[in-house]
Formats: structure tokens, C-alpha cells, sequence
């Protein structure tokens, strides 16, 4: 019902605006905002905020004020689909809203009060904004209109003055770099250009890669195993395929400790590296004995129960013995990874599709292959997974240039690339730098210490609190109390009954900075959180890191059980 009316207004037969796709309305939290400039009868700006399965939608004829206390009008207009903040183009003329759109701003958002649907409500959404041009707080208030017109609002510039935007950016999609004219002069939209119906965002993306470095993707695949005398029918382990040295040690198939890539702030300008895509799923080791096949997490639990399809896979692969190292991940409609989405089945029960993305190979047939060159291991690896059919897929290389990777990347709203040096060998364990990993957002894992009691409508409890190891000292980094559903609320608190604690186990609450306490956590709101024992590990997703070393606009993606919490530390890039 919330697309109804952006759906009567349109002839999705003439224009290439999204149709929408059924979302599931289930509160994100902070989430995602954009702001398109739409150059219609009159240029305005609309104003975009994810929530509910849909995006809520204002238009700002003055666009934003950037001045402390400047107020600028804002007219609610329809929910608009999910899939509209990534729309850039032509409306035709004749059709609501024509005219040229551009991607003019996006980013993440929090609402102060951690709870967006009752701040829309109430009229009054108190936001940080965290995007490419616009950065730090704006309100929402709702204002009373003239009978019959519509919901009237202004957006107000609070906190901090703003520096405005040049002419130059004003004009500069964040998607694309094109100017309006561009756009018109173009008319394309993200929507049908160069499109086959059923293909992922993440294969489109790959295909665009390749075709932009089609020279050194053809010095892959074929070549390469023409290179090493290997035919494109060859698998390893079958009888008369590709042999590997004869004087590799001896191993008989186990878990081995994953290799660790290091953050970096920026690509390295020396070196010959590889990239792949970085996922957002549970790093698995897997292991076919025979007959036999497990899949083993970083922290050596047992995950086989969980993923019996991917188990069957590696059972069937044609080595006796093999072990492989990847990521188990659930896609979403615009083929992503989704660690939320691979909690939600299993907590909801749902049957979302989950592949096993195999990108090394530490094993085969009796023989450890960790000391080979990586495009060696990836070689042998993708001839055996060529057969191996869904849910195993091998994961390779998309290019060289990390820039343009990175680039492609945030405009696909994927996680990041991983870097590795292209003749490395494997180091189990080791965080070395000849892996690297390079993010388009903010995400790491924190250790649970304890929560805050609920308020409003909200059980169990309102925020929980998160830190890191500094030794085997656990440091508070901050409270999260957006992204979580019903479900995942009742669940975590089920958890921390069976770890309650009387006292606060991080070592730095409560304290002063410059005179004041931090996150106004005071001695006697001590007393009113509630503590456990630091068992548990949560993905959070944030803005950025604050000057004191807090987390900024947090957002709890779910909870890790292949980690272990004294493991977890502050994840600071660092330059090569």
C-alpha cells in the first residue's frame, strides 16, 4: 500500500523508474539516505530516507539550508521504492516528475532517539547525516498546512554550520561524476542499460570489469592453464588431470588457521596484486576427508549443521581430499552480500538462497599446497570448482586497478575489495600485509559487555553496550541501539540471561573527558545498566570513529559466533 500512490502516477510502460519489488517492512535503524537533484517544471531536490521497506520522500525547493538555524520548506511527497536510490536519468516528458534526475548525495543516517517510525509519528526527526556532500545534523519538523494541501515540513540546519556546496559539486552526481547536462544529453538510466533480465548487480559488475580489462582477463581462465599445459576439461583429482609438484610436503586434510588480510587506508602503488570482492558473510574452512566433509569456522566450531546443502557440494567434489578456504554468504535481489540476511534465515527460518564462495586452496589429494604462489593455488582451484555446480562458486579475480575496483564497488553498494599479492604463499593465522582489505563502509566486530533497559515501546532492553580488546583489557566503544527487529531484540536478551554479571566488565566506564562523561554515561546510570560476561561478538556498522575513540551512528548487523571475543580489536587502517 505505501507505493500506491507513486504507482498511479506513473506508466512504468514509458519511463524506466523502478516498479518497486514487495520489502519485507522491517525497520532498519540508521540506514540509507540519498538526495537526487530533479531538474522537473521546477529544479528542487528530493530528500530520501530508507525506513520501512520504503523511502520516505521530501521535496526541498531551496534544497538544504547549511547555516545554523536556516529553515528551508519541505514537501512530503510519496513513498518511492528502495530501488529509486540508485536511479539516475530521464523521466520523458508527459510522465510525473519528468525531466533529468541526478544522484546528487548518499550516505548513512541516524535519528537522535533511536527510534525513526515513532520520530515520523511525532513529527520531529532529528538526523545525522553522513553522506558524500552533506555531513552533520539536520531536523525534520512537521508544520501545520492550509486545508487541502499537502504534509508540510521544514528541514532545518542544527548543530554545527555547514560549508555550502560549491557550484562545481552542485552540479557533480556522486554516482557517475556527469553534470545535468550529461544525464540529458545521455538519457540512460541505471535501470535498463546494458541489462540482462535476472543478472546480479554483483555479475553486471563483474562483466563490466572484465570488459574494461579484457586484455588481462584473457591472460586468465584458458590462458593460464594453457600456460601450465592444463586443458579447459582437466579437473584436479580426476584421472589424468593437472599434476602439482612432486616434492610438496605431505597433509592430510584438517582445519587450517585462515590467512588474515590487513586494513589499509588506500591501494599500494607497488606490487603485483590481485582483487577480488570482499563479502559480507561467516569465513568457513572446508574440509572433504573422503567420504567425509565439515565446514569449520575461524574459531574451530562445526558449522556443517547449518549449511547441510554446501556440506553435500564439498562431499561430492571430485579430489578424495581437498580443502578449501571461503565464505558462506546470502544474496540479496540485487546479488549482494548480506550477513543480515544470512541471520535472518536462521533465526526466521526463511529459505533465502546461500553460497559457498571458494576463493583458496590449501589441500589436495594427500599434499598441503600452502606454499605454492596464490595464482597457482587459484589456478587448481577454479578447474575444480568449474564442476562443482551451486551452491560452491569460485571467486576470482576482477582486475588490477583498485581505484576503479573501489570506485564500482561503492557505486554497487557492496562491501569492498580484497587485495592480495599475486605470487604469495598461504600463511595461516598471519595478518602479514600480502592480503589486504580495502572498505567502502565502516563495519568490524565488537564485543557485547552489557545494555541499557528499554524505554517507550521497545523490550527487553533499549542499547547494548560494545567494546574491544586492548590487551586483556576490554575498552567501551560505545551504545548501539538501531538495527535490530523484534525477533533479534527477544533473542539477544534470551542470551544474556544465561551470562549476567554484577559488574561492568569494561575498564573505562564510568569516565571524564574534557569534564564531561562520555556518552553521559554517569555513575549513577551505572547502576541502572545491566552486565554480562563478554561472550558475545556483534557486527556493527558505523559512520566513522569519533576523536575519543567512539563510535559514531552504530548499527547492529548481527551477532558472530566464528570469532572469538578476546580476538577483537580496534580495526585501524594503516598506510603500505
Amino acid at each position: 500500500m505505501a507505493l500506491t500512490e507513486y504507482k498511479r502516477k506513473r506508466d512504468f510502460k514509458k519511463t524506466r523508474e523502478p516498479v518497486g519489488k514487495p520489502v519485507p517492512k522491517k525497520i532498519k535503524g540508521a540506514s540509507r539516505f540519498v538526495i537526487q537533484k530533479h531538474a522537473a517544471r521546477r529544479l528542487h531536490y528530493d530528500f530520501r530516507l530508507e525506513l520501512e521497506g520504503v523511502l520516505k520522500s521530501w521535496a526541498l525547493p531551496k534544497g538544504l539550508p547549511w547555516k545554523r538555524s536556516e529553515k528551508h520548506l519541505a514537501v512530503e511527497v510519496e513513498d518511492h521504492p528502495i530501488e529509486y536510490e540508485y536511479f539516475e536519468g530521464v523521466i520523458p516528458e508527459g510522465q510525473y516528475g519528468g525531466g533529468t534526475v541526478m544522484l546528487w548525495d548518499r550516505g548513512t543516517y541516524y535519528v537522535y532517539g533511536e527510534q525513526p517510525l515513532k520520530s515520523l509519528r511525532e513529527g520531529k526527526l532529528h538526523l545525522l547525516l553522513d553522506g558524500k556532500k552533506a555531513k552533520g545534523e539536520w531536523t525534520l519538523v512537521r508544520i501545520r498546512g492550509r486545508e487541502g494541501e499537502k504534509n508540510q515540513w521544514l528541514i532545518l540546519k542544527t548543530g554545527d554550520d555547514a560549508k555550502p556546496i560549491s557550484a562545481k559539486l552542485d552540479d557533480q552526481s556522486v554516482k557517475t561524476d556527469r553534470t545535468m547536462k550529461r544525464i540529458a544529453e545521455t538519457r540512460d538510466a541505471e535501470w535498463q542499460s546494458n541489462r540482462v533480465e535476472g543478472q546480479s548487480a554483483t555479475s553486471r559488475f563483474k562483466a563490466r570489469i572484465r570488459e574494461a580489462v579484457k586484455k588481462k582477463v584473457k591472460e586468465g581462465g584458458r590462458d593460464r592453464r594453457a600456460r601450465r599445459g592444463i586443458t579447459p576439461d582437466e579437473v584436479p583429482g580426476r584421472p589424468g588431470g593437472p599434476s602439482l609438484p612432486s616434492d610438496l610436503p605431505a597433509a592430510k586434510p584438517r582445519f587450517i588457521d585462515p590467512m588474515k588480510a590487513k586494513l589499509v587506508e588506500k591501494p599500494p602503488t607497488t606490487g603485483n596484486w590481485i582483487y577480488e570482492l570482499k563479502f559480507d558473510g561467516i569465513r568457513l574452512i572446508a574440509v572433504k576427508d573422503h567420504n567425509k566433509a565439515s565446514l569449520l569456522s575461524r574459531n574451530q566450531n562445526d558449522l556443517s549443521g547449518r549449511f547441510p546443502e554446501i556440506v553435500q557440494t564439498v562431499r561430492n567434489l571430485c579430489p578424495d581430499e581437498c580443502v578449501l578456504d571461503g565464505e558462506v554468504v546470502a544474496l540479496d535481489e540485487e546479488g549482494r552480500s548480506s550477513f543480515q540476511l544470512l541471520q535472518a534465515r536462521e533465526m526466521d527460518g526463511r529459505k533465502s538462497p546461500i553460497y559457498f564462495y571458494a576463493f583458496d586452496l590449501l589441500q589436495l589429494n594427500g599434499k598441503t599446497l600452502v606454499s605454492l604462489p596464490l595464482e597457482v593455488r587459484k589456478n587448481v582451484l577454479e578447474s575444480l570448482c568449474a564442476d562443482a555446480g551451486n551452491p560452491i562458486r569460485y571467486s576470482g579475480a576482477i582486475g588490477g586497478d583498485a581505484n576503479q575496483l573501489l570506485n564500482e564497488v561503492e557505486r554497487r553498494g557492496l562491501e569492498g575489495i580484497i587485495g592480495k599479492l599475486r605470487n604469495s604463499v598461504y600463511e595461516p593465522g598471519r595478518r602479514s600485509g600480502a592480503w589486504i582489505k580495502l572498505k567502502c563502509v565502516n563495519e568490524q566486530e565488537f564485543v557485547i559487555g552489557g545494555y541499557t533497559p528499554p524505554q517507550g515501546a521497545r523490550k527487553y532492553f533499549g542499547a547494548i553496550l560494545v567494546g574491544y580488546y586492548d590487551g586483556d583489557d576490554l575498552v567501551f566503544a560505545g551504545k548501539v541501539g538501531t538495527g535490530f527487529t523484534a525477533k533479534s531484540l527477544a533473542r539477544l536478551h534470551k542470551k544474556f540471561q544465561g551470562e549476567r554479571r554484577a559488574d561492568c566488565p569494561f575498564v573505562d566506564l564510568p569516565s571524564k573527558q574534557n569534564g564531561e562523561w562520555v556518552l553521559g554515561i554517569t555513575p549513577s546510570m551505572m547502576k541502572k545498566m545491566r552486565w554480562t560476561n563478554p561472550k558475545f561478538v556483534a557486527e556493527i556498522k558505523f559512520a566513522e570513529w569519533t576523536r575519543d575513540k567512539k563510535l559514531r551512528a552504530p548499527v547492529f548487523v548481527g551477532l558472530r559466533e566464528d570469532k572469538k571475543p578476546i580476538d577483537v580489536t580496534r580495526e585501524a587502517a594503516t598506510r603500505l
